[in-house]
């Protein structure tokens, strides 16, 4: 019996010194972005095909939450009452990718805001998603990177995702604004640096820009997250607007826009619960612009079954906000039906006025 204990007592131990070991290194190697960063935009064609906007010119924008690839019609994931923390396999993951890229080629999007995109992650095969789905100029900006995601079991393994911005027009420049982290030491080192992106597009003629806010805020808080991240992207977008630009910002908000809850309801909130945008928190004169009469996102509890009416939740959470200059002509969800992301692609149109 003693030597029964003393080998339990051994194994013990070394679970124990296993997880130290395990939470120091990625305390070690924690992704701790800096305030701001500049970022490099990259062309897919030669710069001297990137056009600067035209004055009064409308332009088509599309925001999608791509939901890294791996949350089509078929999945599930286990923040949401489900089971699973990737996609079934390497097939499956092209398999969305490719849906995904068929529908923003067709949407005739000249600027698009893609969110959860990843360059080299375990869940996704280590496939570069950016590098397929980017065109024209782009800037991407990492919002969750760790070498291993510890949880759940099986666990996520390495994770590098974040945000990309692709635009047929030309990108002065980009930078990453990080955004607060509402978790401490120990869940932060393996969770999730929201940011904003976000990329200035010149105006022909005109010393003003074009600030395009890439987006994507906390999901799995207490609320005060939300709030906070909340809080700093309106005092960004009020000092943009202040100084002459026109300012766009979207993007998949983890809040759910005003008039949607009558829509639809929440009748899981045990499972997930986002947050909620109020018409007071934008500075004077700003706009939401969504689109109510179709969901931007279902829970991921269950494999996606639009004939499970009692299971299946769905919100409006993806939309975007404009500056008094920007004049808005429509913003549609596209019923992508779920079938490739648990987000609908959102498509604003608009002028610069």
């Amino acid at each position: 019996m003693k030597k029964v204990l003393k080998g339990i007592g051994w194994v013990l131990l070394a679970l124990i010194a296993a997880v130290v070991i395990l939470l120091a290194w990625l305390t070690i190697t924690e992704y701790r972005p800096a305030a701001v960063e500049p970022l490099v935009p990259f062309a897919q064609t030669p710069p001297t095909e990137a056009k600067p906007i035209e004055p009064g010119a409308q332009l088509d924008i599309l925001s999608w939450n791509i939901g890294y690839g791996g949350l089509g019609a078929g999945s599930d994931f286990f923040m949401d009452g489900g089971k699973d923390s990737r996609s079934a396999d390497e097939a499956t993951v092209e398999k969305y990718l490719s849906g995904i890229e068929t529908t923003v080629k067709s949407s005739g999007a000249d600027l698009v805001l893609f969110q959860e995109v990843d360059s080299n992650s375990s869940r996704t095969y280590a496939i570069n998603e950016g590098a397929q789905l980017s065109f024209g100029t782009s800037a991407y900006a990492l919002n969750y990177s760790c070498p291993f995601v510890p949880i759940p079991l099986p666990p996520l393994g390495r994770v590098n995702s974040g945000l990309l911005t692709s635009s047929d027009y030309a990108m002065d420049a980009a930078e990453r604004i990080s955004l607060p982290c509402p978790f401490s030491w120990p869940l932060r080192i393996a969770n999730l640096k929201r940011c904003l992106l976000v990329s200035y597009l010149p105006i022909e003629g005109s010393d003003k820009q074009l600030v395009l806010i890439n987006l994507h805020l906390e999901a799995y808080d207490d609320g005060e997250g939300k709030i906070a991240q909340t809080r700093q992207l309106t005092e960004f977008i009020q000092s943009e607007y202040e100084k002459g630009n026109y300012v766009i910002a979207g993007g998949d908000f983890n809040q759910v826009f005003p008039g949607s809850l009558d829509l639809y309801p929440n009748t899981h909130p045990e499972n997930w619960e986002p947050g909620v945008l109020e018409e007071a928190a934008l500075p004077d004169g700003f706009t939401y612009a969504c689109d109510l009469s179709t969901p931007t996102c279902r829970l991921l509890n269950q494999p996606y079954d639009p004939t499970d009416t009692l299971n299946t939740q769905y919100y409006v959470i993806d939309g975007f906000i404009l500056s008094p200059n920007v004049q808005l002509a429509s913003v549609e969800t596209l019923d992508m039906a779920f079938a490739d992301s648990d987000h609908n692609p959102v498509l604003l149109r608009v002028t610069l006025g």
